[in-house]
């Protein structure tokens, strides 16, 4: 039998910190390291199996004979089971062959904590480091300007498996292709984040990468760790954030993942009502347990730390933090108050965000959070979840309801757009256009709209003008920017042949202006959560679907004039008041013949009256193109 030496990365403090689920950092720990040993080398293993009789690490070192390399329990009770093994070498792929104390159930596993895994369908781990010389120094000193809650912060979400593919075979591109096709594209078009749907390793590619096995490795679909890493320090050459999705809420039950690790319900709340996700098909983390509060915990570190990311979008919260989540009665049990609230989650939540932001400076969390729970976006000093911006779903649900709408009947759903700006700053909120509203029959947000070709695209301008308008952050999904007329399909390409058509190029060009609008106006982004960002001018003009509002920043003579006017009708003469002197200079027009409008501007300088109007000392008249927003400064 191959000999396996007795060797431990961990001190007494270690297992008392991951006992107390206190430790945030097992990923240095826990799993495969190259290490050298008594001057040898090979692979220090370390894996979470405290039900487990025996664990065998089987590999394409020993032909996958379970018993050849044995590893052994730690003294401790803390369920660790660790060892060296001599000349195992970076690329070996392995998994754990777990025998059960639970009825002499054997399981094989990929390594929780690998940093690399085979592709897909394969389903070992693969012995691999983490080893990288980063380029992004003056990035991550300065990337507080960048991602504040003070800055623009223009998202682009991207599934990277159906952004591009080569056109010979559908082929996948790599992060190295990447690297220049999307950094290139996203600077161009001025965003000033991306955003990763799921790129930790995933079985089943019509999860979209939300089934996640290998929580510590990049996908091997595009290539291997340094050159996702290779990636992001190219993004951050371009000045460019990066937002990962993190998937905390649940996992797949595959027979190589998480779920029934060592013949126990190890990873997953032993409790079904608790346990399982119906929506999903799949099992949820126990939120009460220490050991799995580490693990997630440090899994959301590893990623800031090793590959600098920028932000983490947290995906499906209000699934974690309702106990009665798509459950009907009798499928959930009440809290020790006898509420719906998993108190579990919520102290998670909290702990977690504590960590990320006490660790790192200049990142954000985001919370994709559906419901109305209180404070999420609030520190946890004041009783909130900690997190620093939420996905503002009630925004969006009302938007793309009233853009829908016939023009005719808009005049009696204006309430539907007005509603947000009563609540718009209850959080930080971030308007999202995702990938969940190009699917499953909703259309593509182009097809949403109505009327004939050109409405359809005068309607997609005014939208994406009002979403860069009105308070918040905003995200848009890939093939949105351009108008993409069909609905997302994870296996195939954008439709990048688009773009050869004025109305599609117009809308890529529109967008790109508003980014660059939102980035060079401090009104925009100063206090895009504060309600001293924002007056209305007149929201009650239902009968013309018009309405006026101010955006305002650190400095009044910032001030941005933003009137839209939601219907095919030209109106000439249309008066606004306003709060002082001046001339009023139009600085964006999503009617612009260049965005595929009709070409309907106002004159270059408007004067400004003192007669009174809309309640305000001085007004004065413009001229509104259809189907249009237009954006004004005092000067």
């Amino acid at each position: 039998m191959s000999k396996v030496i007795s060797h431990s990365l961990f001190t007494d403090f270690d297992i008392d910190l991951f006992k107390a689920g206190k430790h945030f950092r097992l990923y240095e720990k826990l799993g495969a390291h190259l290490i050298e040993v008594d001057g040898v080398k090979g692979v220090y293993f370390a894996v979470w199996a405290p039900t487990a009789q025996s664990v065998s690490v089987v590999g394409d070192f020993n032909f996958w004979t379970q018993g050849e390399h044995l590893l052994e329990v730690r003294w401790d009770s803390s369920g660790i089971w660790e060892g060296f093994i001599p000349n195992v070498e970076k690329g070996s792929t392995y998994k754990y062959k777990i025998q059960s104390n639970n009825g002499g159930i054997i399981t094989e596993k990929a390594d929780p904590f690998a940093f690399y895994c085979e592709k897909p369908p394969h389903t070992a781990s693969v012995v691999w480091d983490l080893e990288y010389k980063w380029k992004d120094k003056n990035w991550m000193e300065t990337r507080q300007n960048h991602n504040g809650l003070d800055n623009p912060y223009s998202v682009y979400e991207v599934h990277l498996g159906s952004w591009k593919r080569h056109a010979d075979g559908n082929r996948f591109l790599t992060y190295l292709e990447f690297a220049e096709d999307l950094v290139n594209y996203i600077k161009e078009t001025g965003f000033t984040h991306v955003e990763f749907m799921p790129i930790m390793e995933y079985p089943y590619d019509p999860s979209w990468g939300y089934q996640l096995v290998g929580y510590f490795a990049p996908t091997s679909r595009f290539g291997n760790p340094q050159e996702f890493m290779f990636l992001i320090d190219k993004l951050h050459e371009a000045g460019i954030g990066v937002i990962l999705d993190w998937v905390p809420s649940h996992f797949p039950d595959d027979a190589h993942g998480l779920g029934f690790f060592d013949g126990s319900n190890l990873f997953e709340h032993p409790d079904r009502r608790k346990g399982y996700h119906p929506d999903w098909k799949s099992l949820v983390f126990n939120y009460g347990r220490n050991e799995v509060r580490s693990f997630l915990i440090s899994n959301a570190l590893f990623w800031l730390q090793h590959y600098h990311a920028d932000a983490l979008r947290v995906d499906a919260v209000a699934s974690m933090l309702y106990l009665d989540y798509s459950r009907n009665e009798g499928e959930w049990e009440p809290n020790i108050y006898g509420g719906r609230e998993n108190l579990d989650t919520i102290s998670f939540l909290k702990e977690f965000n504590e960590a990320v932001y006490s660790n790192f400076e200049g990142v954000q969390t985001i919370a994709e959070e559906s419901t109305s729970f209180p404070m999420v976006s609030r520190p946890t000093s004041v009783g909130g979840l900690g997190f620093g911006m939420k996905w503002m779903m009630g925004w969006m649900h009302d938007t793309l309801d009233y853009f829908k709408k016939d023009t005719v009947y808009r005049k009696y759903h204006q309430n539907d757009l007005t509603f947000s700006m009563t609540y718009a700053f209850s959080e930080n909120f971030m308007l999202p256009l995702s990938h969940d509203e190009v699917v499953y029959g909703k259309k593509s947000i182009a097809g949403r709209m109505p009327g004939d070709e050109w409405q359809k695209f005068a309607n997609l301008r005014l939208l994406y003008g009002y979403m860069f308008m009105h308070p918040g952050t905003k995200l848009l999904f890939m093939g949105s920017e351009f108008g993409q007329s069909s609905e997302w399909n994870f296996e195939g390409s954008l439709d990048w042949h688009l773009l050869q058509y004025p109305f599609h190029e117009g809308v890529k060009k529109l967008i790109t202006d508003l980014n660059k609008l939102y980035k060079t106006q401090p009104a925009l982004h100063e206090k895009q959560f504060s309600p001293e960002g924002f007056e209305w001018i007149n929201y009650s003009d239902h009968q013309n679907a018009v309405m006026s509002f101010i955006r305002k920043g650190n400095n009044p003579k910032e001030d941005v004039i933003v009137v839209c006017n939601f219907t095919q009708v030209v109106r000439p003469n249309y008066r606004i008041g306003l709060q002082k002197k001046g001339k009023l200079t139009e600085i964006f027009n999503s009617d612009a013949t260049i965005y595929g409008g009709s070409g309907v501007l106002n004159p270059k300088k408007l004067l400004i009256e003192a007669m009174p109007y809309d309640g305000r000392d001085y007004s004065t008249e413009l001229l509104l193109p259809p189907l249009s927003i237009t954006v004004f400064k005092i000067g």
